[in-house]
């Protein structure tokens, strides 16, 4: 008999747990993606290490034209930001598996992240350019002239497309940061990076100093990704409207010398 009890106790409980998971999966089912990143209480920021949008500074944080503007969307949502540095490659599965909840980094909007998130309207324009040192560059004529060089690109971004697309023969690293340390370390000839990062990393004064950027290889323009059919895009580009009208976005961009390229909101 207090075999048959406990038998008994055992499969109530278990229906109970059972019951209540199914209610949680409902919750979580029901939840649109807003009210689950407000409910976590965090915004996962999807980036990589690319000034002047998304980098380090002395201390540790990341600041940028992107993070800063992150930033303030947190705190409009009333949630705090984290940044997670990711494999460019794996941003849409990131997104999926809920290890992010937006990818903020200088992202082209490509017709492949356009149908892989919901994402936001365009806030900068950009381009994909070639760096190289500044003497190579210098006897350089035309892209035709550039068919026999070893070119790094970031793997999966818009420069292994422009790669891709000039039939240029090339090495996929994880980071755009990586691609200009090949070309410094001579391993590559060249490397396929976005305007904005070129502009901020070469010529006198900056990081590599040796280098030189030219040759557009695209027109493109920035946005931001969020999980597919999520409400979340329409709020950023909300946003983005009030931070134009109050100049905050101008105030920004002209930190990190970008307001060349912001596009109206």
């Amino acid at each position: 008999m207090k075999k048959l009890i406990t038998i008994l106790l055992v499969l109530l409980l278990a229906a109970c747990s059972g019951n209540k998971a199914a209610e949680d999966t409902a919750t979580d089912t029901e939840m649109s993606d807003m009210e689950y990143i407000i409910d976590k209480g965090t915004l996962v920021v999807g980036i990589t290490d690319f000034e002047p949008m998304d980098y380090r500074d002395e201390n540790g944080e990341w600041i940028g034209f992107d993070a800063d503007i992150a930033r303030k969307v947190a705190e409009d949502l009333g949630v705090k930001v984290e940044f997670v540095e990711i494999e460019w490659d794996n941003k849409i599965l990131e997104l999926e598996n809920k290890s992010i909840d937006v990818v903020w980094n200088g992202m082209t909007l490509t017709d492949e992240v356009k149908n892989a998130m919901e994402t936001t309207n365009a806030y900068c324009n950009n381009s994909q350019v070639v760096v190289m040192r500044s003497e190579v560059l210098a006897q350089v004529k035309e892209i035709s002239d550039m068919e026999a060089l070893q070119f790094a690109v970031e793997a999966g971004s818009a420069g292994e497309g422009a790669a891709k697309d000039n039939g240029f023969n090339y090495i996929a690293v994880s980071s755009q940061a990586d691609a200009f340390l090949e070309v410094m370390s001579g391993t590559s000839d060249a490397c396929i990076v976005d305007l904005l990062m070129a502009s901020a990393l070469t010529g006198e004064g900056s990081s590599y100093e040796s280098l030189s950027y030219g040759f557009p290889l695209t027109d493109e323009e920035y946005g931001v990704g969020c999980r597919k059919g999520s409400d979340l895009a329409a709020y950023i580009n909300d946003d983005f409207k009030v931070f134009w009208n109050d100049g905050s976005l101008k105030e920004t961009a002209e930190k990190y010398g970008v307001e060349e390229l912001l596009v109206a909101q």
